[in-house]
């Protein structure tokens, strides 16, 4: 099996050098990893102690965070390397001052293993959720190395939980964890029915990240001019599907305020939107304090300030539940904003309990949105209700990061 996986990883290496003569994404990806050894060397003080950090992309990496931070707060003796498998993690985060040293992480050949591992001499690794690469887990292993995963979900379809030869050689990965650290009962039934029984449920470490920004959120003077003291609708990260939807709801509704914040920015999507509503529209970047209050959509032409931007809101849309799946819906959440979304949500936990506990609610077409929307709009206890469900869903799950910490670092309370 490790020999079928090794050449698995040989034809990858070689296919994406492939699709990178043509692909930008892929080109980040080979040229991201070019001469890593040599650069790796070069960063790395041989004097300091490191905490290993690795994150397949964005999102696991806002799962990493919170408890990179407070290992970084609580043992400054160690210096920290985090690194990235995507082009859309590493190359948002390059420049993260949280760590000393960001990376992509090599491919995961035995060499590349063992020469990494050799040069960074890691004392503890983390891997978040979903990061499963056997040859960095066999050599942390054979160097005795304590190697934990955070935020883990599993799920039945699993290769590790098939009786076939091919999960039972996976299955051996997760016993070379020092201790797994997982989302809910589930995945702990699952880890038992396997015979795993190193795991603690901690739950979801993105609660306490959403908790601190919003503790930590930036003010905008023009935003909450806009907003004033009307209900106000923000859609985030959304996507063509979502958007036309919410342009038709948009233009056939009075008295709401609306902020828009796409997942792509370029000019000519800007202007699609800009091209969907009839009502007075202004981006971002050329919104004007004095005549602010006279529009009523406000499209977001930047990144960055999405999560800071929710605290304007009352109700929340979240995109991409007309594609692949949902985008973060927890940042909305912490600010008690009931959320909406498409379909496709059914991959994340936080969605489907807030669904079932009826302060998120997932739509399938234009009349699912006007009928939620309209009652959350016009229905005053409604909208107070599901606010609260929301707010204390996200503080009850809020925690994760001091279990982890107690546990790796043996420490009480």
């Amino acid at each position: 099996m490790s020999l079928l996986y090794n050449l698995g990883i040989l034809f990858y290496g070689l296919f994406i050098r492939l699709v990178a003569l043509f692909n930008e994404k892929a080109k980040l990806f080979v040229s991201g990893r070019r001469n890593w050894k040599t650069q790796l060397v070069s960063a790395v003080d041989k004097n300091a102690a490191y905490i290993w950090f690795h994150c397949a992309s964005l999102g696991e990496f806002e799962q990493g965070r919170p408890v990179l931070e407070e290992i970084k707060k609580q043992y400054p003796q160690y210096k920290i390397i985090l690194t990235f498998f995507s082009p859309s993690g590493y190359e948002i985060r390059k420049n993260y001052e949280g760590a000393d040293i960001v990376a992509y992480l090599p491919m995961d050949s035995k060499k590349n293993a063992q020469e990494f591992i050799c040069v960074v001499r890691p004392e503890k690794v983390f891997f978040v959720k979903y990061e499963f690469w056997y040859n960095y887990i066999t050599e942390l292993k054979r160097q005795q190395i304590p190697l934990y995963i955070i935020s883990a979900i599993f799920r039945e379809n699993q290769q590790f939980f098939k009786s076939t030869p091919w999960g039972k050689w996976y299955r051996k990965m997760l016993y070379s964890f020092e201790h797994i650290f997982i989302q809910n009962e589930t995945s702990a039934h699952l880890l038992e029915q396997a015979g795993i029984n190193h795991f603690t449920i901690s739950g979801d470490t993105r609660f306490d990240r959403v908790a601190e920004i919003a503790r930590g959120a930036k003010k905008f003077e023009i935003v909450e001019k806009f907003k004033a003291n009307n209900v106000t609708l923000i859609a985030g990260s959304t996507w063509k599907p979502d958007e036309e939807l919410l342009a038709a709801f948009i233009n056939n509704t009075n008295g709401v305020k609306y902020i828009i914040a796409p997942h792509e920015v370029a000019t000519a999507n800007i202007n699609r939107i800009l091209g969907l509503l009839k009502k007075p529209a202004i981006c971002f970047s050329k919104a004007n304090i004095s005549d602010i209050e006279s529009y009523d959509v406000l499209i977001i032409d930047s990144i960055g300030i999405l999560s800071s931007l929710y605290q304007y809101g009352n109700i929340a849309y979240i995109g991409g539940g007309f594609g692949v799946g949902i985008h973060n819906i927890l940042e909305a959440a912490t600010f008690k904003l009931p959320v909406l979304f498409g379909p496709n949500y059914l991959k994340f936990k936080e969605a489907v309990d807030l669904v079932n506990e009826k302060g998120a609610f997932s739509i399938q077409n234009y009349a699912g949105l006007e009928a939620i929307l309209t009652k959350l709009l016009n229905d005053k206890n409604h909208l107070q209700n599901t606010s609260e469900i929301c707010k204390n869903y996200v503080e009850k799950n809020v925690g994760s990061t001091k279990l982890i910490i107690n546990k790796v670092f043996n420490k009480r309370g």
